[in-house]
């Protein structure tokens, strides 16, 4: 009689040693990417096509700053609308606070310029506290038409310069005398940048923090089911509440540091278009993702400013008038490219990796 004898599982190969060593490394990219940031002033190599003279010349590095810091508010923007569900319309109301607060403390009580910075930051988070406390009262699209009310209301109110305290549809320049030397002057461009490289490297490490942390998880609940959060015995009022403040807090310093950067505060910023922009830069990006949001305020601000150009270069006025018509509009060549990006690219630009891999498992 024959005993049946199990053949013996075959052992799971262990992946190799180089596939373990390239993940590894892709867990580094963002450090090595920061150092470049960081070296970037010094570098004289020209980059054709994308700025418009060498990466460390004044000018490219005011659009790099500009682009940063466009990617730092569209992360702290996303902490509402892509970590914990809420669509407002008034987030640029807490930017516009942080610069107009900074520079009026500077001008009319001639504060030095850290106490003035610190009173202006206290100011537009202690205002998306009180407006938040309201706005949270109702929800979906009564929350999103509040914030676009107190967003227009304040939008309103710097227009009519009251007190000759904003400035109205001029604004106001900061004063330079009260400024730090090495934050005025071309010469120190580079030294703005930095700043401006900082508050980014800083709303990155917050946002990442906080969604991370026990109440990022409850926002993520409320996100997808706000009433089964409240079944768990939990108010996601105060949890709605904190994702609020700390998206104006972040934006109130990104209004400081958009003060420094172009040296006076702009009621553009108050209105609720500015606000539309932050849309448009996570929805691009990706929303709800790491990196997403950044990625989608770097590029919008950098076409922005580039297809601007393009849209006045002497190419565009010699075409044709069914060409030269909508290409000479920047915020068409904006929404083509939008929709086409949204069509193309589901899920934002953060989505764009793991589409490329796709294809390559199938193969497999």
């Amino acid at each position: 009689m024959s005993t049946a004898t199990t053949p013996a599982p075959t052992p799971t190969a262990a992946p190799p040693a180089a596939g373990r060593d390239r993940s590894r490394l892709l867990r580094w990219w963002p450090a090595a990417v920061l150092v470049l940031l960081i070296v970037a002033p010094y570098s004289a190599l020209p980059v054709p096509g994308l700025l418009d003279g060498p990466v460390g010349s004044p000018g490219s590095l005011q659009l790099l700053a500009t682009c940063l810091l466009f990617g730092a508010l569209a992360t702290g923007y996303d902490l509402l609308l892509g970590r914990t569900g809420l669509l407002s319309f008034g987030h640029a109301l807490y930017f516009a606070a942080g610069s107009y607060a900074t520079n009026m403390f500077l001008l009319e009580a001639g504060l030095p310029f850290a106490a003035a910075a610190a009173l202006g930051l206290c100011s537009g988070t202690a205002l998306a506290l009180v407006l938040g406390s309201v706005s949270l009262r109702v929800t979906g699209i009564g929350f999103s038409m509040v914030t676009l009310a107190f967003a227009q209301a304040g939008s309103i109110l710097v227009s009519r310069n009251p007190g000759g305290l904003t400035g109205g549809e001029e604004g106001r320049a900061a004063p330079a005398d009260l400024l730090p030397s090495w934050l005025v002057g071309i010469d120190h461009t580079a030294n703005l940048y930095w700043i401006t490289l900082a508050y980014l490297v800083l709303t990155l490490g917050v946002v990442h923090w906080a969604v991370r942390s026990p109440t990022g998880r409850v926002w993520e609940g409320i996100k997808e089911n706000e009433r089964r959060v409240e079944v768990l015995g939990l108010k996601p009022y105060g949890f709605k509440l904190t994702a609020f403040v700390l998206a104006g807090a972040l934006a109130s310093v990104g209004g400081l540091v958009h003060l420094l950067l172009t040296g006076g505060s702009t009621p553009q910023t108050t209105t609720s278009d500015f606000t539309l922009s932050l849309l448009v830069m996570v929805v691009l990006g990706g929303s709800g993702t790491r990196w997403g949001p950044m990625a989608g305020g770097i590029l919008y601000t950098w076409a922005d400013h580039r297809l601007g150009d393009l849209a006045g270069s002497g190419a565009v006025a010699e075409l044709p008038a069914v060409l030269r018509v909508p290409l000479s509009q920047p915020l068409f060549l904006l929404g083509v490219l939008f929709v086409a990006v949204v069509h193309l690219l589901p899920g934002g630009l953060a989505r764009l990796p793991s589409r490329l891999r796709r294809p390559r498992k199938e193969k497999k």
